[in-house]
């Protein structure tokens, strides 16, 4: 199959601003550089819809948060933007996804360049049966690293940014499994910035940690922010005004409405969005 790379906008003169919420009142438009665009989205698994016209622009180095009930569609949503929903067997597609411009269900596009470049952390701290070293290194060596020098430098870097290295330093060859819950969702971490991504997507990712591992992902993800465009879906709302720049409220399917996040929780402009943050359902 004929592959092609993702390849960056690059126009003359200043970047192309879009905005976020696209049929806002002008006061309430909010400006920012567009990294992830989706418009009329439709997602099918088989006969059922579980996404309906979804347009929304994922702005760059921001935190997007995605909130809503069980079932909304956020993590379906959150799994369209690396394509990790062509593994469902009865999945269709419709509408436009776009990286940077490029769409990234072009038949011709290199899903494994997309995947490098759009890092996730899952649920569910997932590392694999070997070493700390390894678990870090899996990606690039995938990607054709061989160089050892070169390697022991992303598992390093990687660590680091992860604000796990102190922790690991002196294990690197131990096995990962013997990490607590925390470090093990940290150096998962670790992992997806080893292929050096430009977005991270994050799926509930502290949903199965204490509250002081929590505090720490949540700090970490504060200082990923000034590198990378992080995109999270999560059941806990207090999280997501603790940590999200922009938050977009998911509803049976729907994208009922998304703003700047001390906006959302203080004026939203939809009943259904009150009524969910206010606690009246979900």
């Amino acid at each position: 199959m004929e592959t092609m790379e993702i390849q960056k906008n690059q126009e003359a003169g200043t970047p192309e601003i879009k905005t976020v919420m696209r049929s806002a009142p002008r006061s309430a438009v909010l400006h920012y550089e567009t990294k992830v665009s989706t418009r009329d989205l439709n997602l099918f698994y088989g006969t059922k819809q579980a996404l309906k016209d979804v347009s929304l622009d994922i702005p760059v180095k921001q935190v997007t948060a995605f909130i809503g009930p069980s079932g909304c569609g956020k993590s379906t949503y959150l799994r369209t933007l690396n394509r990790m929903n062509d593994t469902i067997p009865g999945c269709t597609i419709t509408g436009e996804v776009k990286f940077d411009g490029i769409d990234i269900y072009d038949p011709k596009l290199d899903v494994v360049e997309l995947r490098k470049r759009v890092g996730m952390v899952f649920q569910k701290s997932n590392p694999f049966p070997k070493s700390i070293w390894e678990n870090v290194a899996y990606g690039p060596k995938i990607l054709g690293e061989k160089n050892k020098t070169t390697l022991n430098e992303i598992v390093e870097k990687s660590l680091r940014r992860a604000a796990i290295w102190e922790e690991t330093k002196d294990r690197l060859h131990h096995s990962a499994l013997g990490f607590s819950g925390g470090q093990q969702q940290r150096l998962c971490i670790a992992r997806a910035l080893a292929t050096n991504p430009e977005v991270i997507l994050m799926d509930e990712p502290a949903s199965a940690l204490d509250p002081i591992s929590t505090a720490k992902i949540e700090e970490l993800i504060f200082e990923l922010k000034k590198e990378y465009t992080i995109i999270i879906v999560t059941h806990n709302m207090q999280q997501a005004a603790r940590v999200s720049d922009i938050t977009a409220f998911f509803y049976i399917g729907e994208l009922i409405e998304v703003g700047e996040t001390r906006d959302m929780f203080t004026n939203p402009k939809k009943k259904q969005t009150e009524d969910y943050i206010t606690g009246r359902f979900g």
